[in-house]
């Protein structure tokens, strides 16, 4: 099933603000939310592929992603790391990255799961690490075939001495005695609506339900110390220099077992040393002699995953471009492969020795060697141009 616009779904021009697409967010939000349509599949679906657009669009990193490539340029930027995306959050998820759109003095904080606690009351625990970004070199093969990289990272990880709690022993964790262990605090608001009640972030305990008497003496109570590990990433063929992919829950441990940020990989391409990147297609610029244009020669050339030889017939003009099929590269997410495109460059030698001038000079006067373009031969550039169309 085809994906649908993201900004079709929120209902905002491509040029839309920030706030205007927070605001489209929240009203979609409202008309689709699950508590006003029970039991209606459809509505959350749609509640799902809202959070998903709102998670793209309101990041100006995959903003601009999405701006340039559509959907597979953010296909690895959803919850569920590559391929992912909203409907593959459940409703906790999305209650937790993107419920306080509505802020907690707001009439729909407890409708919206009131600044980030999970839908149907209950305590949060800790709070979410940030996002790290890395960047990663990959050559033209691995481009081609995808790769598995295995990189060491800095961060923060759970700290083992406490089990990520941040107290220094169990008898340390308190229940607190503002929200009674809920991490939540109810109150009556008049609304426009009426009387409304509302649900927010336990202020005390941040929404923890329980407070540190005694911190660990390792992590000063944060539940976390700086460290590094090792982390394995699979990156899709056909990825291309600037492209983002999003790895979940692989960046900064959280504060006292709130969960991990998630890790950003930036795509870097490692130039070749003969071939050329144009969109899915590579180039190659083959030079031959004068004499090997004349009476044609068969030519190796490099590809992007080895050689291959291919026929130059008699009397190949120069600018003359010879296409392998599917020896590009692939579409990410797609079957499309693009060709290797070779550009043939007849090499004028530019020092000569006095008897190779007194044989050119007899040839200068002949008539075969005189220019006799065919008519309605295509010229270079109407060439080119037809490679790309």
């Amino acid at each position: 099933m085809m994906k649908r616009d993201f900004y079709e779904i929120l209902g905002v021009a491509k040029g839309a603000s920030a706030d205007e697409i927070k605001k489209a967010y929240r009203k979609v939000a409202m008309q689709f939310h699950p508590d006003r349509n029970p039991g209606n599949k459809e509505a959350e679906e749609k509640f799902k592929e809202a959070a998903e657009a709102y998670e793209i669009l309101s990041d100006a990193d995959k903003k601009a992603q999405y701006d340039r490539y559509g959907h597979a340029g953010v296909s690895g930027n959803g919850r569920g790391g590559f391929g992912g995306g909203g409907h593959h959050m459940n409703m906790d998820d999305i209650f937790s990255q993107f419920g306080d759109i509505f802020g907690d003095d707001s009439p729909f904080g407890s409708f919206f799961g009131g600044g980030g606690q999970r839908r149907g009351g209950g305590k949060t625990r800790g709070v979410r690490g940030s996002n790290l970004r890395v960047r990663i070199k990959l050559n033209y093969e691995e481009i081609a075939k995808g790769a598995s990289k295995t990189i060491k990272v800095k961060k923060y990880v759970g700290c083992n001495t406490c089990g990520s709690t941040g107290a220094k022993d169990k008898s340390s964790m308190q229940t607190c005695g503002t929200c009674g262990g809920s991490g939540q605090v109810r109150r009556v608001q008049n609304t426009f609506l009426g009387q409304m009640q509302t649900v927010t972030t336990c202020p005390t305990c941040n929404g923890e339900g329980s407070t540190i008497a005694n911190k660990c003496t390792a992590c000063k109570g944060e539940g976390r110390v700086y460290g590094e590990e090792n982390i394995t990433i699979d990156i899709p063929a056909g990825v291309q220099e600037g492209m983002q992919l999003n790895v979940s829950g692989r960046g900064n441990t959280g504060e006292r077992g709130g969960p991990a940020g998630d890790l950003i990989v930036l795509i870097e391409e490692e130039a070749h040393p003969q071939l050329h990147r144009d969109g899915l297609n590579v180039a190659y610029d083959l030079h031959i002699s004068f004499p090997d244009a004349v009476f044609g020669i068969q030519a190796e050339v490099p590809t992007i995953d080895g050689r291959a030889k291919i026929k130059i017939p008699p009397g190949t003009q120069s600018g003359k471009v010879f296409r392998l099929k599917g020896k590009g590269f692939p579409a990410v997410q797609s079957y499309e492969k693009g060709d290797q495109l070779i550009y043939v460059n007849v090499w004028t030698p530019q020092h000569l020795t006095s008897d190779e001038k007194a044989v050119l000079e007899k040839l200068q006067q002949s008539q075969n060697f005189q220019p006799k373009p065919e008519k309605g031969e295509k010229g270079f550039f109407e060439r080119v141009r037809e490679m790309f169309s």
